[in-house]
C-alpha cells in the first residue's frame, strides 16, 4: 500500500509532462518567428552583410590607378599622397571626381563642382564653396580627387567640413588636406596647388546646387 502514492505520483508527471510539450513547442516557435536573425531568411543579417560590403570601402591599387589617370600628375607623388591617406583612414567609402578655382590674398574663395561616387553604387552631382583664412597667398585651378571616409549615407555629404589645422600634406606638387564634421572625414587631393595650400584654415560646404555664397 506504501507504493500506491508513488505510482500515482509518477502518473501525474507523465501527464504533465504531455500536457506541456505542445505548450513548450509552440514557445519555442514564437521565439524563432519574433527573432528574424535566427533565420536564414530573416532580413536583418541581409542587411548587415550588405552594409559590411559597402564598409570595406575603395581598393587602395584600384583608386590610385583612378586618381593618377583623372589628376595627369606624378604617379609617384599622388601614389605617396594616397598611401598617407590609406594609412590615416583606411578604406574611403566613397569619392568626388571635379573641378575647382580659387584664389585668395589672406582671405581666400574657392568654388568646385564634381562627380560623388559612393561605393554602394549611389552617384550624383555635387557642389562646393568656401572660405579660408591665413598666410595664403595666389590661386590656381584644376581637378581634385577627394576620398571621403566614413559617411554613413550619401545625403550626408551634403554639409559644411573644417579644416584640419596642421593636416596639409605636400608631395612633389601633389597636396592633401584632411576636412572633417564630426566623424567624416573628406581628403582633397590636388595637383599643381603651389601656395594655395598655404597655411589656410576655413572650411568646405558641399551642396546640391551651385552656390556663389561661400557661407
Amino acid at each position: 500500500m506504501k507504493g500506491f502514492p508513488r505510482i500515482d505520483s509518477t502518473r501525474r508527471l507523465s501527464r504533465l509532462a504531455r500536457l506541456m510539450l505542445p505548450l513548450t513547442a509552440a514557445l519555442l516557435l514564437g521565439a524563432c518567428a519574433s527573432n528574424p536573425a535566427s533565420g536564414t531568411n530573416g532580413s536583418e543579417p541581409q542587411g548587415a552583410a550588405t552594409q559590411g560590403s559597402a564598409a570595406e570601402g575603395y581598393d587602395r591599387y584600384e583608386t590610385t590607378r583612378e586618381a593618377v589617370d583623372f589628376l595627369g600628375g606624378s604617379a609617384e607623388a599622388i601614389a605617396k599622397v594616397m598611401d598617407r591617406a590609406f594609412a590615416d583612414y583606411g578604406r574611403p567609402n566613397a569619392i568626388i571626381k571635379g573641378e575647382e578655382g580659387s584664389g585668395a590674398f589672406v582671405v581666400g574663395l574657392r568654388y568646385g563642382t564634381g562627380e560623388f561616387i559612393a561605393k554602394s553604387g549611389v552617384q550624383q552631382t555635387v557642389y562646393w564653396q568656401g572660405p579660408s583664412v591665413g598666410w595664403d597667398f595666389g590661386g590656381d585651378g584644376g581637378r581634385v580627387f577627394m576620398l571621403v571616409y566614413n559617411l554613413p549615407r550619401p545625403d550626408l555629404i551634403f554639409q559644411r567640413f573644417a579644416g584640419v589645422n596642421g593636416s596639409a600634406f605636400l608631395v612633389g606638387g601633389v597636396g592633401m588636406q584632411y576636412l572633417r564634421s564630426q566623424s567624416i572625414v573628406v581628403a582633397p587631393i590636388r595637383v599643381g596647388v603651389g601656395l594655395r595650400l598655404g597655411a589656410g584654415v576655413g572650411y568646405m560646404q558641399f551642396t546640391q546646387e551651385k552656390s556663389y555664397n561661400p557661407f
